[in-house]
């Protein structure tokens, strides 16, 4: 006698493989219904943020003005500051000509004005001092967020004294076949002033806005350490050709004047960055502009940034506690 057939409920019945497929994207949709609904709220939160951010951002812009204006007036007593600064800025070097150079050599100072609503814009003025190449004496650029969201700009004409224009100057005449040519130099920098296509993909005012004008003495000082560390490269030949003519004594004597050397470096790296002390200047015998850029990085405490470079300086790995440290003493 064969055994009972095991009992089968209905809803095993019915529960074909099409009813639940169907069940299953039923679920899918009621999810994807839950995870808007979850989206929207964190969306509103994301805007109530951008309106707190926004207007710490404006709270800010306005505490930081005074500072600007400081550094602003300590950077005027230094020749050739922001030259030098735009020069060693890796994105601008690349779009400056010799020209360009010369032109910038009258460059005072740089001011990035933010408006009143910070997300709505921003001004870059540049002033010059008498120069050969225009009459102006501030030529700006200001970026403005029209009605429709697109980003616009205009800018300041320059007024170039004959023969001039660096935007139409041609760069070299060739000979060739008894013929004149004339090659057209790459764009000058101050086309830059007169480009309106397309305001929104303008890098060169944000890197401006953001990076130069944020914190210029970092690029300024880039010109410094190259000077320096090309000089300390000189040094080291010729102190490894007195060596090589020297005896065993004579090294060893080389070995201790090289950690005099060490700390000599120190102090002078010290002093390069503000952290030194006034008291170091005779045995480091630097410019005078270095001693007002020492007082102005001294106010500012910039002791991380200060490890950084010199650890480049001295080849010895500093901290930013060993510099606080060093200048305390």
């Amino acid at each position: 006698m064969s055994a009972p057939a095991a009992k089968v409920s209905k809803k095993e019945l019915t529960n074909s493989p099409s009813e639940a497929l169907e069940t299953s994207e039923k679920e899918q949709q009621e999810a994807i219904e839950r995870i808007d609904e979850v989206q929207s709220e964190i969306d509103k939160l994301n805007e109530q943020a951008s309106a707190e951010i926004l207007k710490v951002e404006q709270s800010y812009s306005q505490l930081r003005q005074p500072f600007f204006q400081k550094r602003s007036e300590w950077i005027a007593r230094i020749p050739d500051f922001w030259v030098t600064t735009l020069v060693s800025h890796p994105q601008m070097s690349s779009l400056l000509g010799d020209e360009d150079e010369e032109a910038l050599r009258h460059l005072t100072r740089i001011d990035v004005i933010e408006f009143e609503d910070v997300k709505s814009g921003y001004r870059i003025d540049f002033y010059f001092g008498e120069n050969p190449y225009f009459e102006n004496k501030v030529i700006s650029k200001e970026f403005r967020l029209e009605e429709g969201g697109d980003l616009a700009s205009k800018a300041t004409e320059i007024h170039w004294k004959s023969g001039k224009d660096l935007t139409r100057r041609p760069n070299q005449i060739l000979i060739k076949g008894g013929r004149k040519r004339f090659l057209e130099e790459p764009d000058s920098f101050f086309t830059w002033f007169s480009d309106h296509a397309d305001a929104g993909a303008d890098e060169l005012g944000e890197v401006i806005k953001d990076d130069i004008w944020l914190n210029p003495l970092r690029y300024y000082l880039v010109s410094d350490l190259d000077n320096e560390e090309a000089v300390g490269e000189d040094g080291d030949e010729e102190e490894a050709f007195e060596e090589s003519d020297g005896d065993g004594e004579a090294s060893e004597e080389g070995d201790d004047g090289g950690e005099g050397n060490e700390i000599h470096s120190y102090k002078r790296g010290l002093f390069v960055l503000g952290m030194g002390k006034p008291g170091l200047r005779a045995a480091t015998d630097l410019p005078k502009d270095t001693e007002i850029l020492s007082e102005a990085m001294l106010e500012a405490g910039c002791f991380g940034f200060a490890a950084s470079v010199l650890s480049r300086i001295t080849h010895v790995k500093l901290s930013e506690k060993d510099i606080e440290q060093g200048y305390a003493e």
